[in-house]
C-alpha cells in the first residue's frame, strides 16, 4: 500500500509568522500520525524560514511512523544534521540556496559521482536514501547507478498537465518513469503538488508508487475540511 508523509513545513511557516510557539510543532505532528499518516517529511533550508534545524532533533524523539526529511546535501550543515538525527529516510534535493520551492530533479548523469559519495555517506549510517528526480527514463537508470534505494518523481509538470484538463498527458512520462524503475528494481516516491483532485488519477496509474510526499495542498484543505478528515480523504485515494 502506498504511504502518505506529511510535509509539515507550512505549519512552520504559520508558527514562525508571529513567533513563539503557536501552533506547537510537536503537537501538531503527533496530531498528523494520529489522524492516520504514515509518516513526516519535513525540508529544512538554511534561511530556516519553516522548519528550524533545531526542530528536527525534537521531532525525532515522538514521530512513531517514518521520518523523512528533505534536503540539499551541498549544505554541509544539512548532512550534519540528518547524520546525526538518523531519520528513516533522506530525500536529497538539488535546491539552490534561497530557493523559494523545489523545482527541478537531479541530473544524475552530470552528478553521478558525487551522488554516489553523497548515497554512499547516509546508507553507510542505515539511513534509506531517495533521489528527487524529473520523470525522464535517463535520469532514473543514471540514479539505479548511485546505489540510492528510491528516487522520487518530481510531480510539478503532471499537476500542471492535469489541472488544465490533460490528464493522459499529464501521467505519460511519469508512468514511463515508473516502469523504467520497476524494471531496475528501483523503489519510487513521488511529491511536489499533488492534491486531493489529481492524486488518486496518480495512484490509479502508478499503484506500485512506495510513498507520496505532500505538504502544501494538504495543509491548504485542512483549512477547509479539519485536518483529521483531510488525512483520511488523501488516504483514501491511494487505497482506491
Amino acid at each position: 500500500m502506498t504511504k502518505l508523509s506529511v510535509n509539515i513545513n507550512k505549519f512552520a511557516t504559520l508558527r514562525n509568522a508571529r513567533g513563539g510557539n503557536n501552533p506547537d510543532l510537536l503537537k501538531i505532528t503527533k496530531l498528523v500520525e494520529q489522524f492516520g499518516a504514515d509518516g513526516i517529511t519535513v525540508h529544512p533550508r538554511p534561511d530556516q524560514r519553516h522548519i528550524r534545524y533545531s526542530d528536527v532533533g525534537a521531532l525525532k524523539k515522538i514521530i512513531t511512523t517514518e521520518f523523512n526529511i528533505e534536503g540539499n546535501c551541498r549544505e554541509q550543515q544539512f548532512i550534519d544534521l540528518v547524520l546525526a538525527t538518523k531519520p528513516t529516510q533522506v530525500t536529497l534535493v538539488p535546491d539552490t540556496t534561497g530557493q523559494l520551492t523545489s523545482d527541478h530533479g537531479w541530473d544524475t548523469i552530470t552528478h553521478q559521482q558525487y551522488l554516489k559519495e553523497m548515497v554512499s555517506i547516509f546508507k553507510n549510517q542505515g539511513i534509506r536514501v531517495s533521489l528527487f528526480v524529473d520523470p525522464v527514463a535517463e535520469m532514473i537508470t543514471a540514479a539505479k547507478e548511485t546505489g540510492t534505494d528510491r528516487v522520487e518523481l518530481y510531480t510539478e509538470q503532471y499537476a500542471s498537465h492535469y489541472q488544465s484538463g490533460e490528464k493522459e498527458k499529464a501521467i505519460a512520462p511519469y508512468y514511463q518513469a515508473a516502469v523504467v524503475a520497476k524494471e531496475l528494481n528501483l523503489a519510487l516516491n513521488a511529491g511536489h503538488d499533488l492534491d486531493h483532485n489529481n492524486l488518486g488519477y496518480f495512484h490509479q496509474q502508478i499503484p506500485w508508487i512506495q510513498e507520496v510526499s505532500i505538504g502544501h495542498a494538504l495543509i491548504c484543505d485542512s483549512l477547509l475540511w479539519g485536518l483529521e478528515n483531510t488525512i483520511q480523504l488523501y488516504k483514501r485515494e491511494l487505497q482506491a
